[in-house]
């Protein structure tokens, strides 16, 4: 009977959370960190399920004719329904305080690249909330920004509720973002390159585990309420001869120079724009509010827009209009801060310079393939050029197309965008131009990416005795014959330094006055400071440089202003970690 409650208490002790959190610590817990997937993916389809829906359905009762038709209001409402909007916003912002207002992709960049991924629980409901006004009243932005930051959000709040180690933490806050763009799209893989290429900067084959099952998941969530349908009906395309392939060459360079002159005019504003929250939102919203009167389809999300220009129903001074206001209009609202996203603007911007590209060469070229081939290509290179992230923009075109034979041609097309943007104008993604004009540090170095991906749980020494700086003789002898590798000694109660065991047992010999200094005895001695069970091997890293000090002792907290170690990390440990 006996054996039997001990192999029960050993299954309940192997299924406890004590031992997923001290298996996740390790960067080959492949099945934990699969489980951490599927759970981020399920809580991202949730949350943005109900965003979308709490997006559309006011929208449905205002609008004829569907969620995205704006332009079937009077020309006053194009006015009204932004500037409204931003008066609401202006209000609520205003009662909020400045750090709870931090939203969006950079708020997601920033929280990883300096709290870990530890995302709070305020600013998810700021951006919540905040980003179904800015949508309903349809300004210049997209649904994914304010997604992609509710899925990181929810799936960091789900392992800080668990409290699991901070490299697990930043796996979630990677599945969560892959999650928000698969279900905002329908596109899963496109998804997952986003969040490698852009959120976590980095591809691992155990990084990849949980990115994928999170997108597929938040995907099916999405599919049982919208159906399997991508975002855009996207008709048949593909180029009609090789002889198109200038036309390609010529509609990347101009792609690219949009988009730096995108992301310059979003820097250029962001400089000019006023400290008080209140002015900057009535400054967006009144804009895009008059800009509106003159071009309705910049208002909202605009993806029937996007389809419009598809199947080249739109005119060329409508397209150009589309192009230049959409320009204007998006830039104003995201130097103003409004809390909405901007992947999807840069889509119609690019459609509608597609579908002008496609006009343009077509007087000269009767022949050319048909319009939906240049949108689609358009919509691919302004992603990647203003983004910089070519790789997420190609999978984006190809799951939007379902058609292999565009690979050629948009690779083409996304690679010259993105090298004129980058190399011609000198322009960084917009994400990292954003953290740069708000003044937050972004950096990613080889070092660091690589000890953020375990925590200092997964290599920490356990074997160690906890003892007083003066013990007596007896102490000090059971010590060294006690088997365990460091001694953690304290200095008024609190851990000053660590020493070898093997030390002590060295002096021991032939030693027999009664008491024993262990500060004062031979040895090598290594100063300690604390740190946290959760911390990444990257946060102990920087904690040594800063502190000075050549080792940690890891504390797993028990109550306030209270001292429990379980366990030691030297240097000389991460430095065996990283070299490995």
């Amino acid at each position: 009977m006996s054996e039997s409650r001990q192999k029960i208490a050993r299954l309940i002790e192997h299924l406890s959370i004590r031992t997923f959190r001290r298996q996740l610590a390790s960067i080959d817990s492949t099945p934990q960190f699969a489980l951490l997937g599927v759970a981020s993916g399920l809580v991202t389809g949730i949350v943005v399920l109900a965003f979308r829906k709490l997006v559309e359905i006011p929208l449905d009762s205002f609008l004829p004719g569907g969620p995205e038709n704006f332009e079937g209001l009077g020309v006053y409402y194009y006015f009204l329904f932004p500037f409204t909007g931003a008066l609401v916003l202006a209000v609520i912002l205003s009662l909020v305080k400045s750090d709870v207002r931090k939203v969006g992709v950079v708020h997601v960049l920033d929280r990883l690249a300096r709290h870990q991924g530890h995302l709070p629980a305020r600013n998810l409901l700021t951006q919540f909330f905040a980003g179904t006004i800015a949508l309903v009243s349809g300004q210049s932005g997209g649904r994914e920004g304010p997604a992609i930051h509710l899925g990181a959000a929810g799936s960091s709040l789900l392992g800080q509720s668990l409290g699991l180690p901070n490299n697990s933490i930043r796996v979630l806050v990677g599945c969560g973002v892959a999650a928000a763009i698969s279900a905002s799209f329908n596109t899963p893989v496109a998804g997952v390159i986003f969040s490698m290429e852009v959120i976590i900067m980095e591809y691992t084959i155990a990084g990849f585990i949980p990115v994928i099952l999170a997108a597929v998941v938040a995907a099916l969530i999405l599919q049982l309420f919208y159906g399997s349908v991508p975002a855009f009906d996207v008709p048949q395309v593909s180029m009609g001869s090789f002889t198109e392939l200038p036309i390609v060459l010529v509609e990347g360079v101009l792609i690219g120079s949009i988009a730096a002159v995108f992301v310059k005019g979003i820097k250029v504003l962001f400089q000019y724009a006023p400290s008080q929250i209140w002015l900057r939102m009535m400054i967006a919203g009144t804009v895009t509010g008059v800009f509106a009167m003159l071009v309705p389809q910049i208002l909202g999300v605009g993806y029937d827009t996007v389809n419009s220009a598809l199947i080249g129903e739109l005119s060329f001074g409508v397209l150009l209009a589309v192009c230049i206001f959409k320009i204007l209009a998006t830039a104003t609202t995201v130097a103003m801060g409004m809390p909405v996203g901007l992947i999807g603007p840069t889509l119609i911007i690019g459609a509608s310079a597609g579908g002008l590209m496609w006009m343009a060469a077509s007087f000269i070229f009767p022949e050319l393939s048909s319009p939906a081939f240049y949108v689609m290509l358009g919509m691919g290179a302004m992603m990647g050029a203003v983004l910089q992230a070519p790789l997420a923009a190609l999978m984006a075109i190809m799951e939007l197309t379902h058609n292999p034979n565009i690979i050629l041609p948009a690779m083409l097309v996304i690679i010259v965008a993105n090298i004129t943007a980058s190399q011609l104008f000198g322009l960084k993604s917009v994400f990292v131009t954003q953290m740069e004009l708000m003044g937050l540090e972004f950096r990613q170095n080889p070092l660091s990416m690589a000890l953020n991906r375990a925590s200092v749980a997964s290599i920490m020494e356990r074997n160690f005795e906890r003892v007083p700086a003066s013990i007596n003789l007896d102490q000090a002898r059971n010590l060294a014959v006690g088997g365990s590798h460091w001694l953690l000694v304290d200095v008024e109660k609190t851990p000053a330094f660590i020493l070898r065991t093997e030390d002590l047992a060295t002096f021991l010999e032939g030693y027999e006055e009664e008491d024993v200094g262990l500060a004062e005895i031979p040895a090598t001695r290594k100063d300690v400071c604390p740190i946290l069970l959760q911390a990444t091997l990257s946060e102990a890293l920087d904690l040594l440089n800063a502190r000075g000090v050549q080792a940690l002792y890891i504390n797993r907290i028990t109550g306030p202003l209270m001292d429990s170690p379980v366990g030691i990390v030297t240097a000389e440990d991460i430095e065996s970690f990283y070299q490995s």
